[in-house]
């Protein structure tokens, strides 16, 4: 059986390694080993921030939701139940929007769901 050598096989693969590793600080860009550590921890943080961001950007619109809402009045619970049995269904994201962007249009929904404490 013919002797196979395998060094372009892994030269490629090293040099494909260190391309997704360039920027990193001192032998974390230039040996294979750290370079390939440093890259597998990236790529785990990476993954598990992308959920963080979620957690915290829902975090945010809740807040923000819950100042402009008690500026009109009413808390941001009662705020939120009110919309849901006036059959309102907006997520999160656009209610915080609106509170930044259309403080007008927010009141309106404020006086929404008032209304339906009301009725």
């Amino acid at each position: 059986m013919a002797r196979v050598k395998r060094g372009v096989a892994a030269h490629r693969r090293h040099k494909r390694l260190l391309n997704q590793a360039e920027g990193r600080r001192g032998t974390r860009s230039t040996l294979v080993r750290p370079a390939r550590e440093a890259l597998i921890h990236a790529l785990v943080y990476a993954y598990r921030d992308r959920r963080d961001r979620k957690r915290d950007m829902r975090r945010l619109w809740i807040e923000r939701i819950n100042a402009a809402s008690r500026q009109h009045g009413l808390p941001y619970g009662r705020f939120i139940a009110g919309l849901r049995t006036a059959g309102v269904e907006v997520n999160r994201k656009i209610l915080a929007d609106m509170a930044v962007r259309e403080p007008a249009a927010f009141a309106a929904m404020v006086a929404t769901a008032k209304s339906s404490f009301t009725s």
